[in-house]
C-alpha cells in the first residue's frame, strides 16, 4: 500500500492525495488549484497521473479547492464512482456547474479584450458537459456507514465540522494480512460554530493525513465576532460607503447572513440592504434546507421556529440576474454585497472589487483564509495596486480582515482534535497549509509526542 501527495502540500489548495491498495487506485479530494494564473492553468489541466487508472474517488467536502477539478478527472477518462456524504453530493451540483458557467464567463470576457489585442485566446479548463458527467458518478453515503471502496478497502465518513456535509475519511485497508486504520481529515471545523455540528473525533489511527492550513495561528474569539464586525461597518454605513464581502457560497455566506440577522434584530448596527449576489448562494441556501442532519442544535431550535430563517431573512437580497448584478456597481450606498468566489479569484466578486476598489468610503472585508498569490491574498495584505482582470487598479478602499468566521481549526483547535484519538498514530502527513504553517505545525506535533511526522513534497510517494 502507497501514497502519493499530489496536492495541497506545502501550499492549501488542489486536495489530491493518491491511495493504492492491492492494486487499486482510491483518490482522496480532486481540488482546483488557486494562485498564479499560469501555474493554476498547468495544474488543473495535467494531471499528474492517468485518470483512467483511478478506480474510485472519496470526496471529503464540496469547497472547490477539494472537489473543482472533479470534471477535469472525469473528461481525462475516470469512471468510477466518487463517494461523499449526502449534503456534499447535493452541493456537488451547484458548485460545479457555478464553477464552469464562471469559468466559461470569464473566458468569454477575457477573450473579448485579448482578441482586440491580437492575443491568443482563453480556453475553460472544463464545460458544463463535463461536470454532467461527473454528478453522474457521484455515490451518496451517510455518516458513519462503513462502506466497502475496493478489495481490503473499506470507509467510514465522520462529521468534520468544516462546511455543511464535510466529512473526516476513515480508512480501514487490509493488504498482504496486514492491517492499517488511515485518516484523513479533509478540513477540520471549529466548535461552537453557528449552523452546523462540532467536528467528531476518531478512536484510534495507524496513519493521520491531517490539514494545516491555520496550523501556528490562533483565531479571533469567535464570541467577539459580532461586536467587532458591527464596529467595522458603522462607520462605514455612516459615510454612505460599500461593504464587499468575498465569501464562499457554502458555509462563509451562511454564517455571515447568521450574524448580520443578529446585529439587526438586536439593534446593535443600522440595518442596510445586504446583496447576496451569487446564484450559486441562492441554491446552496436551499441545500442547507435539506440537511438538517447537519445542524446543530442552536439552528434546528431557530428552523422550529416560524418566526426565524437564519437562510434567508426579510432583509436579505439574493440576486441571481447579471442586469441587477451590474446595477449594484452604480447604486449608492449604505449597503453589503456578499458575493464568490472567497478568494477573490473569478466570479461576480472581481466585477464589484473593480467598480469599489478606487472609493474611499467603500469596505472590503476578508473573512476567510486567502491563498498564496491570490487576489484575496494581495488584498488581506493591503496591496496598494492589484490587477483585476488583466487590469492595475490604485486601492483607495479600506480592507479588514476578520479570522472569526473561518470555518478552519486553528492551531490550538487541531492539535486538542489530535490529542483526543485514543490511540496516537504511528506515523502523519501535514497536508493543506502554506509552507511555514505546515512545518510549524509538524514541529507542535512533534512536541505533542507524535512520532514519524512529514510535510510531503507535491509529487512524493510513501509506502505504508
Amino acid at each position: 500500500m502507497r501514497i502519493t501527495f499530489w496536492g495541497a502540500v506545502r501550499s492549501v489548495t488542489g486536495s489530491r492525495h493518491l491511495l493504492e491498495v492491492n492494486g487499486r487506485h482510491t483518490l482522496l479530494d480532486c481540488g482546483l488549484f488557486q494562485g498564479r494564473r499560469e501555474e493554476s492553468e498547468a495544474r488543473n489541466r495535467n494531471l499528474p497521473f492517468d485518470a483512467g487508472a483511478v478506480d474510485s474517488v472519496v470526496l471529503s467536502h464540496a469547497h472547490i479547492d477539494h472537489s473543482g477539478n472533479l470534471p477535469s478527472l472525469a473528461r481525462a477518462g475516470f469512471r468510477g464512482p466518487i463517494h461523499t456524504t449526502l449534503a456534499t453530493a447535493d452541493l456537488c451540483g451547484p458548485m460545479l456547474r457555478d464553477s464552469a458557467h464562471i469559468q466559461e464567463r470569464d473566458a468569454e470576457f477575457v477573450n473579448r479584450r485579448e482578441k482586440r489585442r491580437g492575443n491568443q485566446v482563453r480556453r475553460p479548463l472544463y464545460t458544463l458537459a463535463d461536470v454532467e458527467r461527473t454528478l453522474g458518478l457521484l455515490a451518496p453515503q451517510g455518516y458513519g456507514r462503513p462502506f466497502p471502496v475496493g478489495p481490503g478497502l473499506t470507509v467510514r465518513l465522520r462529521d468534520a465540522g468544516h462546511i455543511l456535509g464535510s466529512a473526516i475519511v476513515v480508512l480501514d485497508v487490509e493488504e498482504g494480512g496486514r492491517r492499517l486504520r488511515i485518516c484523513y481529515t479533509g478540513d477540520l471545523g471549529r466548535d461552537g460554530l453557528p449552523i452546523i455540528r462540532d467536528p467528531e473525533g476518531v478512536e484510534d489511527v495507524d496513519v493521520l493525513v491531517i490539514e494545516s492550513t491555520y496550523g501556528d495561528r490562533a483565531h479571533e474569539d469567535a464570541e467577539e465576532v459580532g461586536a467587532r464586525l458591527a464596529a467595522l461597518l458603522a462607520p462605514v454605513f455612516a459615510r454612505g460607503g460599500k461593504v464587499i464581502v468575498p465569501a464562499f457560497a457554502v458555509g462563509r455566506t451562511q454564517e455571515i447572513v447568521y450574524t448580520l440577522d443578529q446585529l439587526f434584530e438586536s439593534g446593535r448596527l443600522r440595518a442596510v440592504p445586504v446583496y447576496i449576489d451569487s446564484p450559486l448562494a441562492v441554491d446552496v441556501s436551499a441545500v442547507f434546507r435539506r440537511h438538517p442532519e447537519c445542524f446543530d442544535a442552536e439552528t434546528m431550535a431557530l428552523l422550529r421556529d416560524p418566526e426565524n430563517d437564519p437562510f434567508g431573512f426579510r432583509r436579505m437580497h439574493y440576486v441571481r440576474d447579471v442586469e441587477e448584478s451590474k446595477a449594484l456597481n452604480t447604486r449608492e450606498g449604505p449597503m453589503i454585497v456578499v458575493s464568490a468566489s472567497g478568494m477573490c479569484e473569478a466570479g461576480r466578486v472581481l466585477h464589484h472589487l473593480r467598480n469599489a476598489i478606487g472609493d474611499p468610503r467603500n469596505l472590503i472585508l476578508i473573512v476567510g483564509f486567502q491563498a498564496e498569490n491570490t487576489l484575496g491574498r494581495r488584498l488581506a495584505d493591503r496591496w496598494e495596486e492589484v490587477r483585476i482582470f488583466g487590469e492595475t487598479f490604485s486601492r483607495k478602499a479600506d480592507v479588514a480582515v476578520i479570522d472569526a468566521f473561518s470555518a478552519h481549526a486553528d492551531r490550538g483547535e487541531l492539535l486538542a482534535w489530535v490529542r483526543e484519538i485514543a490511540r496516537p498514530p504511528k506515523r502523519t502527513f501535514v497536508v493543506h497549509g502554506e509552507e511555514e504553517q505546515s512545518l510549524r505545525f509538524a514541529a507542535h506535533l512533534e512536541e505533542h509526542g507524535l512520532r514519524d511526522v512529514h510535510v510531503p513534497e507535491m509529487g512524493k510517494a510513501y509506502v505504508l
